[in-house]
C-alpha cells in the first residue's frame, strides 16, 4: 500500500499539485475566517447573553410551573371536584382577610398619630 500511494503522488502533475495547494489555502482562510469569528467579542458577548436569557427563560418556566401548581392547590381548597365553591371554607377564609385588614388599617392609623 505504501508502494501504490507513492506512485499515486509522484504521478501528479504540477497542475494537480497547484490545484490541490490553492484548494488546501482555501480551506484554510475558510477555516481561519470562521475562527475570527468565533473569538470576535461581539460573539462571545452574543453567546454569553444568549446562555443568561435561556437560563432566566427556564427559571421563569420552572418559577411558572411552580406557582401554577400553587393555584390549583389553593383553589382546590375552596372549589369542589364539580367547580362549585366549598362555602364552609370561603367564608372562614374571606373572615380572616377581613380581619388582617382591618389589623393593617389600625397599625397604620397608630403610626401616622
Amino acid at each position: 500500500m505504501g508502494e501504490a500511494s507513492t506512485q499515486d503522488k509522484s504521478a501528479r502533475t504540477t497542475a494537480q499539485i497547484e490545484a490541490d495547494i490553492a484548494r488546501t489555502r482555501t480551506q484554510l482562510a475558510s477555516t481561519l475566517d470562521e475562527l475570527a469569528v468565533r473569538v470576535h467579542p461581539s460573539t462571545i458577548s452574543a453567546q454569553v447573553k444568549a446562555k443568561a436569557a435561556a437560563a432566566v427563560e427556564e427559571r421563569a418556566g420552572r418559577a411558572y410551573v411552580a406557582a401554577n401548581g400553587l393555584v390549583e392547590k389553593v383553589r382546590a381548597q375552596f372549589v369542589d371536584d364539580k367547580g362549585q365553591p366549598r362555602k364552609e371554607r370561603i367564608v372562614p377564609a374571606a373572615l380572616v382577610g377581613v380581619g388582617v385588614v382591618l389589623l393593617v388599617a389600625s397599625a397604620r392609623r397608630r403610626r401616622k398619630d
